[in-house]
């Protein structure tokens, strides 16, 4: 099979980069051509051999190793024709991003002969060093033995020379080392919970999947200005700037018209995305300046996140090409909108129901209110957990930055759906929800719009937009399974208690659909406070969530108690998605993380003041110095000279107190680094971190900002926001 690649003339930093098209203009043509898909798998595996996987895939069988040895061989000669030479594990540890260690299919054989290679057992499993990655504990450096398993249900796929296969990763003793284990656990649970409680509407053996859409935001900078600056290569954020005279205030850049360079690369991107059969289907421009945004189409949740993970790669390497740089950073630019990755989150079966969708009969009615209870309650019962699973360093700066949703976890449904749930408190009966309305727009030259069942809050966390979720708290450079870990666990817990209190009902003698009405009418009213639909902006929610007991922590470290309260322990015991160590060592490695994070933003910024501004600052400042001396030689003590110099002594006076202000604030944040850096990586630890230094990095950020603004423009040493936010 061909495999598509670009010309050997293009450049690195081209400013204009050569495309070399593909043969059919067809996305179909080579969509998937480097997936070892169904498709593939056709042409090089037996039918037998094809049934067997696609068994496992979709009914979670495991694999014989007969047969895994037959996948194997077909996988190989796949990969071996599109030009691969290594394979390997591809898997997501605690570090947030992906992994991988690359082996030979070539073996040697002696006599200078070698052979290609690759078996069942190499398919199914390998060994990573387990010591080397986050483990909040579970793993010390004294034991390193830790193990990579094949999912079958997320296909490979090729990249360059390599055969990446994704993977589990675990610890030798069996504990979660990786995001993706706890995600495919969680799967299991929803899966089986859900199903149980379709069976009360009479629809069969229906399997539930949980379905996912991300809308993935960014930042381009140009690749040559980014590399002038330190603080977005070590920390990917900007710890200094004034802000840009123009930014965002026209919402001029919202929806505009893709620049042409911009057009290049998102072309190109898209094109890498569909040879790996990732679906994207939106691009667009987002409202801060140089920030976009990528979305595909809904996929099974554990094949979307793999796709996101591996699109964020794809994503660093074709900006290269076309001399740009991704910032996936929450808040790279201080004063303009953050960038999140908004989770479109729902559950359906795999015939096509989706469970969050009002239908045409009571029945299918009832199964919405009963689904959009349940998961309502889950939220209200773990809204400090599911804002735990969203919580970094990077993403606390975005969260109720006035773009984002306010760091308290509340739902959005609408008033058409709130009137429905009103009314079936209110009604003993099932009441009836409508569907699109059509609203003529006055123009008899114009079609009527359909307008939805609920409009958006763009202030809401968690919103629900007509048939689905959207947890528009999780940040751009995240991976997704944190957050749909906790959904799915949570929401299959509460459908599991939500069943026990429907079959005691009918135990007692309640029919079905009359127990599962009353039962889903008792669960809304216990949630109700957990639904908002107003301004989640406003100071007056901040005091009425108190009031209705949702959680306002705003401190990052704080906050992720939450993944070992009693009740959250009590939740992923009883699902089995996590035990009670595995929680504990999630807490230990975000808290770790976080240290780390905020201690290189506290050294870069100490750097950037004192080896970058100061002595600029002071070179301009004895500039100003001297020209006083000669205008004093000029006019001596003469009126004219204090009439013509007291500007510039003002400036003068200015300048020398930033000066000695950064300075002393420089010098107790690196006092304060030393000691912080001497304590082990603890709760105690991070917390210090978030009271003590975040404050200083922004006193600090205050006075250099403010040197911006009075040194020589051709003498400041950094390239400024309005060269970083507008491409050229």
């Amino acid at each position: 099979m061909q495999s598509f690649r670009f010309s050997a003339v293009e450049k690195a930093y081209a400013k204009e980069p050569v495309l070399v098209e593909p043969p059919a203009k067809a996305t179909s043509a080579y969509y998937g051509c480097n997936v070892f898909n169904r498709t593939n798998m056709r042409k090089y595996l037996s039918e037998d051999t094809r049934r067997v996987i696609y068994e496992s895939i979709e009914k979670g069988v495991t694999l014989d190793t007969s047969v895994a040895e037959h996948v194997a061989e077909g996988m190989k000669r796949w990969a071996m024709d599109l030009g691969a030479t290594h394979y390997t594990h591809w898997f997501q540890p605690l570090t947030g991003g992906t992994a991988e260690k690359h082996d030979s299919f070539a073996e040697p054989r002696g006599q200078g002969e070698s052979l290609e290679r690759f078996s069942g057992k190499l398919l199914c499993q390998q060994e990573p060093d387990a010591s080397s990655f986050p483990s909040g504990g579970l793993r010390n450096t004294f034991e390193a033995r830790g193990y990579t398993a094949w999912d079958p249900s997320s296909p490979a796929f090729v990249i360059g020379d390599t055969l990446c296969i994704p993977t589990v990763f675990v610890s030798y003793t069996g504990e979660a080392l990786d995001y993706k284990t706890p995600l495919l656990r969680s799967e299991s649970v929803v899966t089986k919970a859900a199903s149980d409680i379709l069976k009360y509407f009479s629809e069969g053996n229906e399997v539930v999947h949980s379905y996912l859409g991300w809308e993935q935001e960014y930042f381009l900078v140009d690749r040559d200005l980014y590399g002038q600056r330190p603080d977005l290569v070590l920390t990917e954020r900007t710890l200094i700037g004034h802000d840009s005279a123009r930014s965002q205030q026209l919402d001029d850049h919202y929806f505009a018209t893709i620049p042409p360079r911009v057009m290049e690369f998102m072309k190109d991107l898209e094109f890498e995305c569909y040879k790996l059969g990732i679906p994207v289907k939106t691009r667009h421009n987002e409202v801060a300046p140089n920030q976009f945004e990528l979305a595909p189409v809904y996929e099974e949740a554990n094949l979307a996140i793999d796709h996101n993970l591996l699109l964020m790669s794809l994503m660093k390497n074709v900006a290269e090409r076309h001399g740009f740089e991704v910032l996936l950073h929450e808040k790279p630019f201080a004063g303009v909108n953050g960038s999140g990755k908004h989770c479109n989150w729902s559950l359906g079966t795999a015939s096509g129901i989706g469970l969050m969708s009002p239908g045409k009969t009571d029945a299918e009615n009832l199964r919405f209110f009963c689904f959009m209870a349940n998961v309502i309650k889950a939220v209200y019962d773990n809204n400090a957990l599911l804002k735990a699973s969203v919580m970094s360093a990077s993403n606390a700066h975005r969260l109720g930055a006035s773009e984002a949703p306010p760091a308290i976890i509340s739902i959005f449904l609408g008033q058409q759906v709130t009137d429905a749930f009103n009314a079936l408190l209110k009604s003993k009966d099932m009441v009836k929800l409508s569907g699109k309305k059509s609203r003529g727009l006055g123009l008899p030259q114009l079609p009527e719009l359909l307008v939805d069942n609920t409009d958006r809050n763009r202030t809401s966390p968690f919103a629900f937009t007509g048939n689905r979720f959207e947890f528009r708290a999780v940040g751009s450079s995240a991976n997704c399974s944190g957050p749909l870990t906790v959904i799915n666990t949570i929401v299959a817990w509460q459908l599991h208690k939500f069943k026990e209190a429907v079959d005691a009902r009918i135990k007692a003698g309640t029919l079905p659909m009359q127990a599962v009405l009353a039962e889903t009418r008792e669960t809304y009213r216990a949630a109700m406070p957990v639904c908002f639909d107003g301004n989640g902006y406003s100071e007056a929610w901040k005091g009425e969530a108190a009031k209705r007991g949702l959680d306002c922590e705003t401190s990052v470290p704080v906050v992720y108690d939450a993944y070992t309260s009693k009740h959250t322990v009590d939740i992923y015991r009883d699902t089995g998605v996590m035990t009670a160590v595995e929680l504990e060592s999630r807490k230990e490695v975000f808290w770790e993380t976080y240290c780390k994070k905020v201690a290189i933003e506290g050294r870069v910024l100490s750097d950037l003041t004192t080896n970058h501004v100061i002595p600029v600052a002071i070179r301009y400042q004895n500039m100003l110095l001297e020209n006083v001396r000669n205008l004093k030689e000029i006019y001596g003590a003469e009126k004219d000279f204090k009439k013509l110099s007291a500007s510039q002594i003002d400036l003068i006076r200015c300048i020398a107190d930033d000066i000695a202000a950064a300075e002393s604030q420089v010098d107790k944040l690196d006092a304060l680094d030393v000691k912080l850096t001497a304590q082990p990586a603890s709760r105690k630890s991070a917390v210090d971190y978030h009271d003590k230094m975040i404050p200083m990095l922004e006193e600090i950020r205050k006075h250099v900002d403010s040197l911006e603004m009075m040194i020589d423009d051709q003498m400041w040493p950094l390239p400024k926001y309005r060269e970083l936010l507008f491409i050229h």
